[in-house]
């Protein structure tokens, strides 16, 4: 049996942007660009994703603990463990944690791809200088909208920590 096909509890690439981690458990050069899945850990209360949206792909969420908040359109909801949140391209969305405890939940990307833009955004987050010119040419190389006017309103809505 070839070593990619089994991933060990706790294996695999974690970064962090801000209180959303990203630990990557199968990429699209090991599905044949078909998906992808990542999985989220996320800190008690904490800043959410923007609303965004993508043009090219689906994301599927499967809550694994605690609470997370999600947005899908106007459509506001809380997801625990068990539920599967489905967030289709072109559909702005965001999520958070809005408990005190650390949420997790598996991240199914679909096709392949957009896995990629979360080691390019840790690396440039964490490079600082220029990062808010190169964060939006980041964005538009995955076509992605990023509505970062939506953090305030997020935070005071669902009251989140802002970091």
């Amino acid at each position: 049996m070839q070593d990619d096909l089994v991933l060990p509890p706790d294996a695999g690439k974690l970064v962090w942007l801000h209180d959303l981690g990203v630990r990557f458990m199968l990429s699209g050069e090991q599905t044949g660009g078909r998906f992808a899945l990542v999985e989220h850990p996320i800190r008690p209360r904490a800043r959410p994703a923007p609303l965004h949206t993508h043009a090219d792909e689906d994301e599927i969420s499967y809550i694994l603990e605690g609470e997370v908040g999600v947005q899908i359109g106007d459509r506001v909801l809380r997801a625990g463990p068990g539920m599967l949140v489905f967030k289709p391209r072109g559909v702005p969305h965001a999520f958070w944690n809005p408990g005190d405890a650390p949420a997790r939940l598996l991240e199914l990307i679909s096709p392949a791809g957009f896995e990629r833009y979360f080691e390019e955004a840790a690396t440039l987050a964490a490079s600082g200088s220029q990062a808010t010119e190169l964060a939006g040419e980041l964005r538009r190389r995955y076509r992605l909208d990023v509505d970062l006017g939506s953090i305030p309103r997020l935070l005071q809505v669902h009251g989140l920590a802002g970091s």
